[in-house]
């Protein structure tokens, strides 16, 4: 059976992973350490945080400092691959940065840390660090195989990732982060129906800038950070940053394996996770080049999964439950290794425009193993069935995943030509993914071995115009072309391969498609846009591989979403913005994966369609010069509708379906909710400053989020109806005026453990969220 992961053979995956973490540790200890050294040495002639935008930049306040000290600063964005304020932009569009982007990623937290922090977001995962999961209103995909096809695209410095594997790289020394809601077919890559979350790095300047940060915390978390960057000379620049996270193992084993087995590790969820950047730039005239590479290294475990995590008629825990210990009589072991680099090219035409390249290649390789069952108890060996820690059977399975990426993109930005500015391009991506899947025996046997092959080509062609008849409107439109080939191929042996299935077998798909949008943006006065827009995306055809205890190479159609909304944007003085959002979008065809039932399998299908409708709202606030305020939410309606649609409900017998039942016994799922879609919304952060007279200042930045319920599964049980959940952060602290800042801050102070997810073929299985997380930091700005 497959892991809800991807696994090493996790030989000896204990005390070498004990002793690769001290050495990395170590090693990255004394990097960042050096480069602190550095930045200090350097301090005197340096300045605050910054870069020069750049195409594909967002401007935004250095991370860590507050926008204005006498006002809002303008949010410069690039939805339309220009910098534009995002008063102007006829997309609803978030932006995290400065310092609200430090706070919420100050304790060792990865990318899911972005949940809820903007509307319509929700970030999950259940393999831990190593494959995020994003859905935007709703349209997402909750399946964990490698080669599951996501209609929310992650575009890291310009590059759009496909892997989710490769969509988990860490958030650090970022100008901005950018969630772009509603399609976004014409200029983002590919994949697109449901929005782009778009991170861009600080990139190098010919102003000296540079930063170190240090912060420690419950269970050992370490979090340091630290950049820097400036000029070289002869028309280069640089900018080099690190990151290290860490955390101890903070769930104790209470298997009687543990400790005693090769198989079952004594602690678990702990991580060593280190990255790094270097970008060279150099400007020269009409001419600007950027080269970036980048690498990371992660070793720990996966989110363990916790057997009989559920009280039998609804969604709270079973009594006994504690979330600093589980029982695992398997292996848990994950590993990451990823590297990339990629290559700007811009040219500028005198009187035209400017030419643009972009060239990328990422790569990783992941093993992960987990003990799927979530226990170390069974009915054969005198346990009960939904309790706590017991498992139908024993499941400890895994797989090496190795994606591979190259895209190349050309594209030529027109200067103002009278009113009138134009883009085209074309963009090419090519996909080598290679996962093999493993299983074990209780002596760590391999029992099991698939091998998938899998190819996928995209390429597509696109242009967009944007035209001022009168001076207050604005009317834009654009048009893609997309053609999408896979091919998977599986070989390979195991005892559970499904009867009548012979290997090696090959499955092939093909489609293409036509994505357009169209809007226009008129203003009020000068502080008052409303727009309206109309826009399609589209998701290529999928393959869902699985070939063991029932399953069937399956396939499912592309499919095709059309969106309309409407908002008003303002920004009134530099005391108060505000947007807000209303919406409407339907999927055609929509792409969906039926996982579990009675047994470890999966199969694509094609719904007929669903709809979603929905309100965004964002506000930011600035009464006074020593307090900002911002907050946003959305309530989001999503529905399948297909009356002839059906899956197989809990395997285990012990859930609580809600949904009617077909006369062969699946759950009839026409009318109900998308997986992993919260109808609410809503975040707040507040920061009050008071001044002193040497310069210096006391601050509190305080934040929460919001997140309602969620289903779990197509269909409905009341064991797998997530639990509406409240997460509350706070950082006090004190700021000199040359920018040394020492501060104590938590995340999650409430301590609300909520399961995020679950399994439903063996037990009522589930995984919870990040624990209560408490600290200090110290930070140092030049």
């Amino acid at each position: 059976m497959r892991s809800d992961g991807d696994a090493a053979t996790g030989k000896g995956s204990v005390m070498s992973r004990r002793r690769s973490i001290t050495r990395n540790l170590v090693w990255a200890g004394t990097a960042l350490g050096s480069l602190a050294l550095a930045l200090a040495a350097g301090g005197a002639e340096a300045q605050a945080i910054g870069a020069v935008p750049a195409d594909g930049q967002a401007t935004a306040a250095p991370a860590g400092q507050p926008a204005h000290e006498d006002g809002l600063s303008e949010i410069v964005v690039t939805a339309s691959r220009r910098e534009e304020s995002a008063k102007d932009v006829p997309v609803a569009v978030a932006v995290i940065a400065g310092e609200k982007l430090d706070v919420l990623n100050s304790s060792g937290l990865d990318v899911r840390f972005l949940a809820a922090r903007v509307p319509s977001l929700q970030v999950e995962s259940s393999f831990g660090r190593t494959f995020p999961r994003f859905y935007i209103r709703g349209l997402g995909n909750t399946d964990f195989d490698p080669n599951a096809a996501q209609p929310v695209s992650v575009v890291y410095d310009d590059v759009a990732l496909e892997s989710p594997m490769l969509k988990s790289f860490p958030v650090f020394d970022l100008q901005s982060v950018q969630v772009l809601r509603g399609p976004q077919g014409t200029l983002f890559g590919r994949n697109t129906p449901a929005g782009v979350v778009k991170l861009d790095s600080v990139r190098p300047s010919e102003t000296p800038s540079a930063y170190a940060s240090l912060s420690v915390a419950t269970y050992n978390t370490v979090n340091a950070e630290a950049a820097s960057g400036g000029p070289i000379g002869g028309g280069f620049s640089y900018r080099v940053s690190t990151l290290l996270q860490r955390r101890d193992d903070w769930v104790r084993n209470t298997s009687a394996s543990s400790g005693t087995s090769p198989l079952a590790s004594p602690g678990l969820e702990g991580y060593l996770d280190y990255a790094g950047r270097v970008q060279i730039a150099y400007s020269g005239g009409d001419f600007n080049a950027l080269a970036n590479v980048h690498g990371r290294e992660l070793e720990g475990s996966p989110r363990i999964f916790r057997a009989g995590l559920f009280q039998r008629g609804n969604n709270r825990f079973t009594l006994g439950f504690d979330k600093d210990v589980a029982a695992l009589d398997g292996i848990t072991d994950q590993s990451l290794t990823q590297w990339g680099a990629n290559l700007h090219l811009d040219y500028h035409l005198a009187g035209l425009g400017t030419l643009y390249s972009i060239t990328a290649y990422e790569r990783a390789t992941v093993n992960s193993v987990g003990d799927i069952d979530g226990g170390d108890r069974y009915p054969f060996s005198g346990g009960t069935i939904g309790q706590l820690n017991v498992g139908l059977f024993p499941s400890n399975t895994g797989g090496r995943t190795k994606p591979r990426e190259f895209s190349q993109e050309v594209r030529f930005a027109t200067d103002d030509l009278g009113g009138v500015r134009l883009q085209a391009g074309g963009y090419y991506f090519r996909q080598r993914l290679n996962y093999d899947e493993y299983a074990f025996s209780g002596s760590t046997v391999s029992t099991q071995d698939i091998r998938h092959r899998n190819r996928n080509e995209n390429y597509g062609i696109f242009a967009s115009a944007e035209y001022k008849p009168v001076d207050d409107l604005t009317v834009r439109g654009g048009v893609r072309y997309s053609h999408d080939k896979r091919r998977d191929l599986v070989e390979g042996f195991s005892p559970g391969l499904t009867p009548g299935l012979t290997l090696p077998i090959t499955t092939r798909v093909t489609g293409d498609n036509v994505s357009w949008d169209a809007s226009a943006t008129y203003a009020l006065t000068d502080a008052v846009n409303v727009y309206g827009r109309f826009a399609t995306g589209y998701l290529g055809p999928a393959i869902q591989d699985r070939v063991t205890f029932g399953s069937l190479p399956t396939t499912a159609a592309k499919q095709t979403t059309i969106s309309g909304e409407g908002g008003i944007k303002a920004q009134l003085s530099r005391v108060f913005r505000f947007d807000l959002t209303g919406y409407w979008n339907r999927t055609k065809d929509l792409q969906l994966t039926a996982v579990g039932g009675a047994t470890n399998s999966a199969r694509l299908l094609n719904a007929d369609k669903a709809i979603g409708y929905g309100v965004e709202a964002e506000i930011e606030a600035r009464p006074m010069p020593n307090l900002t305020f911002t907050a946003s939410g959305s309530y989001n309606f999503t529905e399948i509708r297909d009356g002839d649609i059906a899956v197989a409900p809990c395997g285990s017998g012990l859930c609580t379906v809600r949904d009617p039942l077909n006369a062969a016994g699946l759950a009839v799922i026409d009318g109900n909710d998308l997986p992993q879609a919260p109808r609410w919304i809503a975040n707040a952060t507040a920061r009050y400053a008071i001044p002193l007279a040497n310069g210096d200042q006391i601050f509190a930045y305080g934040d929460v989020a919001y997140r309602g319920k969620i289903n779990y599964f197509l269909y409905e049980a009341a064991e797998f109806r997530g639990r509406a959940s409240t997460e509350l952060g706070l950082k006090i602290g004190y700021k000199t005026a040359d920018n040394l800042e020492l501060s104590v801050f938590g995340r999650n102070l409430l301590n609300q453990i909520r399961s995020i997810s679950a399994i439903d073929f063996n037990n009522l299985t589930g995984m919870i969220n990040e624990p209560r997380i408490i600290g200090g930091m110290i930070r140092f700005t030049y």
